[in-house]
């Protein structure tokens, strides 16, 4: 299985997505049981624009043991497909989730804060966004604010009279 999942990497990685995703469901149907055949498959869907399709392949990865790098990818990936297909609450469980397992990875918190503005939360979300600009910027002018930016994070709508 290892050698058709480089394959379908490769395949997907220069744009040819469809015939990786082709490999991969010839696969599945001989082998049922492995959980990396079924995340590559949903991330190919999700590469293909095929986001709905892409739900059953990550849940059924999920439920099955993923290696810590997948698992991480896979929820990930559910987590942004649910956002994208307007399933904000389910989004949110997932991206929470990713947040609680993996908690030094940044991207989880990067797609919560949008998942937050889609729910309307905006403040939690700009705060989100701002304290992830804080905390990674590169760019030395922005640093020398980060203490500012990281005190006003969820102060935005507050007034100093």
């Amino acid at each position: 299985m290892n050698d058709i999942i480089a394959k379908a990497s490769e395949l997907r990685r220069t744009g040819q997505a469809e015939e990786a995703r082709e490999l991969l469901l010839k696969a599945l149907e001989q082998e049922t049981n492995d959980a990396e055949l079924w995340y590559q498959t949903a991330w190919t869907h999700d590469a293909l624009g095929l986001e709905r399709e892409a739900v059953s392949f990550y849940e059924k990865s999920l439920g099955m043991t993923l290696s810590a790098e997948s698992r991480k990818g896979a929820i990930l990936g559910l987590g942004s497909t649910y956002r994208v297909l307007g399933e904000y609450a389910k989004a949110k469980v997932w991206l929470e989730t990713g947040m609680d397992e993996f908690s030094d990875y940044r991207p989880f918190r990067v797609f919560y804060a949008m998942v937050l503005y889609n729910l309307g939360e905006y403040g939690k979300a700009m705060e989100g966004l701002l304290m992830e600009l804080a905390e990674t910027t590169s760019d030395s002018s922005t640093q020398a604010y980060s203490r500012a930016i990281q005190y006003y994070a969820d102060k935005l709508d507050q007034i100093e009279t």
